[in-house]
Parts: structure tokens; sequence; C-alpha cells
């Protein structure tokens, strides 16, 4: 069963729809590739999904072991390569809110930075560098 669907709106922009809850993003070239960079690039989802992917797994650990996580902020950077064009490298830095976790909760949080769909199913070569920063 289709899960998205995409159009081409013209102009290097497209317009998804996520068939299940009618949700659309439009996504852009970006400045540096013949784009105007007025939405999301492509590569810019990625990054995201990325971040998304293993901010939910995190998620769902933290849930199951009553530990609260809301309000975590990621901070993702993308790093383009050329030659071919892709993207080299994505950081996504996790700065967890003031909380006072134990070095137990800690453990079980960082025990599933990269075991999740995302980060499972992207190119061997793509960098992914996941800094976690607990408050002091």
């Amino acid at each position: 069963m289709t899960t998205i669907k995409s159009k081409y709106l013209g102009d290097l922009r497209t317009e998804c729809i996520h068939l299940q809850s009618g949700n659309k993003i439009l996504t852009d070239a970006p400045t540096d590739n013949q784009g105007k960079g007025e939405a999301f690039s492509p590569t810019d989802l990625l990054a995201a999904s990325l971040g998304s992917c293993i901010m939910t797994i995190m998620g769902i650990v933290a849930r199951d072991n009553n530990i609260d996580i809301t309000g975590t902020e990621l901070d993702i950077t993308k790093i383009m390569a050329s030659d071919p064009r892709r993207v080299d490298e994505v950081v996504v830095e996790f700065n967890f809110p003031n909380k006072k976790y134990t070095a137990e909760e800690k453990q079980i949080i960082e025990s599933v930075a990269g075991t999740s769909p995302v980060p499972l199913s992207v190119h061997s070569q793509l960098t992914q560098t996941i800094k976690l920063n607990w408050p002091k």
C-alpha cells in the first residue's frame, strides 16, 4: 500500500502527502543547487529523519522505563560532499532538559541511539555523529 504521494510542482519543488494523515511537506532545491531554498530540501529531510527517528526510539524506551525526556531538543547539522554530490555527514546533537537523570536512566537512553530504522538504513558511507548533552 502506498505511504506517500508526491507531485512535482515545477521550479524544483515537490509536494509530498502522507496518505494516512493527509499531512503535507513541500521540498525545494537548496540555493547551492539551483533552488530557492524556500522549504526543506530532500537532503534536509534525510537529516531530519535521522534525528527524528533516533529521538522516537529514545522516546519509546524512555516511556517504557518511566523516564521523562519531554522537551529534549535536537540540533541537526547536514554536511554535504561533492563528486558525487551527497550527504557526507549528519551531526545530531541532543540537548536533554534540566532534569535529575540517574546514571542508569542516561545509559538506558544512550543504549538505543544508533538502533533505530533510519540510522540502520542509510548508506554506510554516511557519517552519523551523535552527541548527547545531559544537564550538569
